[in-house]
């Protein structure tokens, strides 16, 4: 309330300076046309008549008291009256200048004008609330935009990355139904082929359905108190044969136990996704670290890789649902691994970041321990 008060204090003090100034200026106004028509206002009048219509003194006298003397009461009212209407007039003319600035900022603002809003000084508080209504408006069309553009990038990636499996299983299973004489050998192949492809069409559907409830929908986290340490060790292990395969090795630095109170399915998403992200932009024969640490108050996990340095411009769109960091989209994955995982990190009060420096990019989760 007090903030509220002293926002208009100019604009009262003005007000009322303003009011005292319009009563000061009648209040003359009013005692000189009083004292004028009293005193010196007779002679003047005299005077005029005996030079304007050539009369003598008495002539001149008596036509001032049959036009003016007998009715003057009627006219210092009357002037009074007028003195009043005019400086009312005057006064509220100056007041609603400030509705008039209002009700101009108020059109900028409904019109979306480019220009800024300005008010007088004592209308500051006022010009503040309606910029900064005006920047709210126009961030919140520049996210409808950006909302938009997403949802367009939506639709593209989702016939991009559901068209080319869709289309090669196709094209698999025509080849077996219309090859009547092909071998056994290469229709296991074909029919495996097929499959591949399918299973990849399976889990891009669910990579989009997950990221659609992570924007759609409430969720509700399921905390319980896991053993961090074990949960890395699992992640490792199951990703041993895809890390064999790349010719890659995986080192775990953790204390023994470390435990977090966290939504475990949710969390272990965030790993997973990170460490196949790492596993996916690594150069083959390096080696990837995991690192945890538990703090006084939040625990810090890194996730680190060799391979090209990610450019800043690319970092800062890192977590950007369907951004790759490879144009031409040659790379499995779906775009939305990590812009999950912010998500849940998010959830959980969290933060998240990346890093690229000399062919080493890290990933550092930070949570709270609660």
């Amino acid at each position: 309330m007090k903030n509220k008060s002293g926002a208009f204090r100019q604009l009262r003090t003005k007000i009322f300076l303003r009011t005292v100034a319009m009563g000061a200026a009648a209040a003359a106004f009013v005692y000189l046309a009083y004292s004028l028509l009293r005193g010196n206002f007779a002679n003047f009048m005299t005077a005029f008549f005996q030079k304007m219509l050539r009369m003598d003194y008495n002539a001149a006298f008596g036509l001032y008291e049959r036009l003016f003397r007998r009715h003057m009461d009627g006219i210092i009212l009357l002037s009074i009256l007028s003195a009043f209407f005019l400086f009312l007039y005057i006064y509220l003319h100056r007041v609603t200048r400030y509705f008039e600035e209002i009700d101009k900022g108020l059109d900028a603002l409904l019109q979306e004008a480019p220009r800024e809003i300005s008010l007088s000084p004592e209308l500051g508080s006022i010009e503040r609330k309606l910029m900064l209504a005006k920047h709210t408006i126009d961030r919140q069309k520049s996210d409808m935009l950006i909302a938009e553009q997403r949802k367009n990038d939506l639709i593209m990636y989702l016939a991009h990355d559901l068209k080319t499996p869709l289309a090669s299983s196709v094209s698999y299973l025509n080849l077996l139904r219309d090859e009547k004489q092909i071998s056994q050998e290469l229709r296991e192949k074909y029919i495996s082929i097929s499959l591949a492809k399918a299973e990849r069409l399976e889990e891009l559907i669910n990579e989009f359905l997950e990221i659609a409830k992570y924007n759609l929908s409430d969720i509700t986290l399921q905390y319980s108190e896991i053993n961090l340490t074990r949960m890395l060790e699992q992640l490792v292990y199951e990703f041993s044969p895809i890390l064999n395969q790349k010719g890659l090795s995986c080192r775990l630095e953790a204390e023994e136990d470390i435990t977090l109170k966290c939504d475990a399915d949710k969390m272990q998403r965030v790993f997973d996704n990170l460490l196949r992200n790492a596993v996916l932009y690594s150069h083959g024969g390096t080696e990837i670290v995991i690192s945890a640490e538990r703090g006084k108050d939040t625990l810090t996990l890194k996730i680190s890789n060799h391979g090209s340095t990610i450019p800043q411009e690319k970092l800062e769109r890192i977590f950007e649902q369907f951004y790759r960091l490879d144009a031409g989209r040659s790379t499995e994955g779906t775009g939305l691994g990590l812009a999950i995982a912010k998500q849940i990190v998010v959830l959980h009060k969290g933060t998240i970041t990346a890093a690229s420096e000399g062919n080493v990019t890290v990933f550092t989760v930070t949570l709270p321990l609660l």
